[in-house]
């Protein structure tokens, strides 16, 4: 069983990577890659953890782009979790998602909702390696009382057009997948049911994407067919995974719920060989250009 997309407490989800892995293990996942929004900040315990229950790892990575103002969610895979420009990237990004949320806040503050903003954000603040997200807010919407489930808190507060929202600021989708190329990685579109446009695909494809999301537990097996078949046509890989969160607004599916058929895994692990020769290609080229023979 074949899990590519899981959250950890690194960025919006509930369980720590031991915990997670343990569920995964337990839900008899064998392939397993944590993809926290725009930190790779839980892949080293969940490694460590995989490693000791058997399971091999993928590290993984969730990054949010922007374009026309909607957002555009990156799976990287196989991605070196040590890459200085990554690192300084994903910096870059988790400020934009502290001040975001800070705004936010005022927002609903302005609605007459209060809350307590340095106890939502002080985590992230503790530990800038993690990702403050939408989610944290409406856990603190909850455990106010101002609404009965996070769910509700998006519904009626946070999603866009609810008085809360607050346009997101970030990468492209071209400039999100160059930037997971160049840490070894390869890119693909996370759930592109729920994204709604297909007519991007082709001009994503052309931008060096890698692969789409086929596999999703908000896909049915229509969807998922349709985005194999688009995936073919395009010569994309698919991945797939149950993007399990543990929390109620994400779905009560479990990790393992959803997962990538072996094959499909097994044509990633192609596109990723491919990559890294084409890049191992780029460093040796202009290494001998840059130091040329005398």
């Amino acid at each position: 069983m074949i899990d590519l997309h899981t959250h950890t407490t690194a960025s919006d989800g509930r369980c720590t990577p031991a915990e997670l892995v343990a569920r995964a293990s337990a839900a008899g996942v064998t392939v397993l890659s944590v993809t926290d929004h725009d930190t790779v900040a839980g892949c080293a315990a969940a490694a460590t953890a995989a490693g000791d229950a058997g399971i091999q790892f993928v590290p993984g990575i969730e990054i949010t782009a922007i374009r026309d103002e909607d957002d555009v969610h990156v799976l990287g895979y196989f991605i070196d979790q040590g890459s200085p420009a990554l690192h300084a990237f994903l910096a870059e990004q988790r400020q934009r998602r502290l001040a975001r949320v800070r705004r936010m806040i005022d927002r609903l503050a302005a609605s007459g909702v209060r809350l307590d903003a340095d106890a939502i954000l002080q985590p992230g603040i503790d530990d800038p390696s993690r990702a403050v997200g939408r989610p944290w807010i409406a856990r603190a919407l909850v455990a106010g009382g101002h609404v009965k489930t996070t769910s509700e808190a998006f519904e009626v507060w946070l999603s866009h057009g609810r008085p809360a929202f607050v346009p997101r600021e970030a990468a492209s989708p071209p400039e999100v997948f160059a930037r997971i190329h160049d840490a070894g990685g390869i890119a693909s579109i996370a759930h592109p049911g729920l994204l709604g446009h297909d007519d991007w695909m082709p001009g994503f494809a052309a931008a060096g994407l890698d692969a789409l999301e086929a596999y999703h537990s908000t896909h049915d097996a229509i969807a998922t067919a349709r985005y194999r078949a688009l995936a073919r046509h395009l010569e994309l890989a698919v991945s797939g995974g149950s993007d399990f969160h543990a929390d109620e607004s994400h779905g009560a599916l479990g990790p393992g719920s959803v997962a990538l058929p072996r094959d499909a895994f097994d044509q990633l692990l192609r596109r990723a060989a491919t990559r890294a020769s084409a890049s191992a290609a780029e460093t040796s080229s202009a290494n001998s250009t840059s130091n040329p023979s005398n």
